[in-house]
């Protein structure tokens, strides 16, 4: 049975949680602060989960991160929080967590959430190279979970956007950022791809660099833009690759993003979606 510790400083909070992990079957300690959490952590039993929250007082669900970290202790953290800002997010991907869950928790999400931190395998350390609101700037190693994390981060400071235009970014991000860790860094951790999501009045950018050499479309007989006549044979090369299934996907991408341009090699991309003006 997997051990989940609930560290918040809202009785009823944990309360809540505790109970709604139990009926999932977890085993569920809690911790009204970060002095307990950390105490708890360093045991022979320290837990599988902590789920953590951000504010509470005297020590910060940033500072036990930090302490996590400092100390070498390796329980993996769900960072919970009703503050989405850049800067108390990117603290938290310092801090190596590795999902956000936004507060107050929807039960669904929150199972979610944890059942996925516990099935991932260990992530390499993420470069936080710029942290500004509107620049944020990130190297990230070339593996899925590395991917994922970043994913669900970006995904936490477009709250403000509409719908439409987070699932237009989104599909967009994903895509491409996945096929430059798979094709640019052939899944291999120590190598690196260069991210920056800059946020304008009017517009947002992202650019992602891989460490690949390029590529030409023509060369890409697992993309389905390589197989217009047959929709299905990139599926066949995909998977005789080993790569995740789906396409390529550059049309669609072309489709819900204003702008996308490559460098010449083609290892380096920029994507713009113009937003409606204030």
């Amino acid at each position: 049975m997997k051990t989940v510790l609930v560290v918040d400083d809202d009785r009823v909070t944990r309360h809540l949680l505790k109970s709604i992990l139990e009926r999932e079957g977890f085993a569920v300690a809690t911790a009204g602060d970060g002095e307990q959490a950390l105490e708890r952590a360093r045991t022979a039993g320290a837990p599988d989960l902590i789920l953590l929250d951000v504010w509470m007082p005297g020590m910060s669900g940033l500072d036990v991160l930090a302490r996590l970290r400092d100390e070498g202790l390796r329980s993996r953290v769900v960072v919970m929080t009703s503050d989405d800002t850049p800067e108390t997010l990117l603290q938290a991907l310092r801090g190596r967590a590795l999902h956000f869950l936004s507060k107050p928790i929807d039960a669904e999400a929150l199972v979610e959430s944890v059942e996925r931190a516990l099935a991932e395998d260990e992530v390499p350390g993420i470069e936080i190279v710029s942290a500004r609101p509107d620049w944020v700037e990130l190297v990230v190693p070339c593996t899925r979970p590395a991917a994922a994390r970043i994913e669900g981060f970006l995904a936490h400071l477009e709250t403000n956007l509409t719908p439409e235009v987070r699932e237009s970014v989104g599909y967009a991000f994903r895509e491409l950022l996945l096929n430059a860790i798979e094709w640019g860094g052939q899944l291999d951790p120590s190598r690196k791809v260069r991210i920056a999501y800059l946020r304008a009045r009017r517009m947002l950018l992202y650019r992602i660099a891989d460490p690949g050499p390029g590529f030409r479309l023509e060369d890409l007989n697992h993309a389905a833009i390589a197989h217009e006549d047959d929709p299905i044979e990139h599926m066949r090369v995909r998977e005789e690759k080993g790569l995740r299934p789906g396409g390529f996907g550059l049309k669609l991408v072309h489709a819900k993003v204003d702008e996308l341009l490559y460098n010449e090699a083609r290892n380096e991309v920029v994507f713009v979606k113009y937003l409606d003006p204030a």
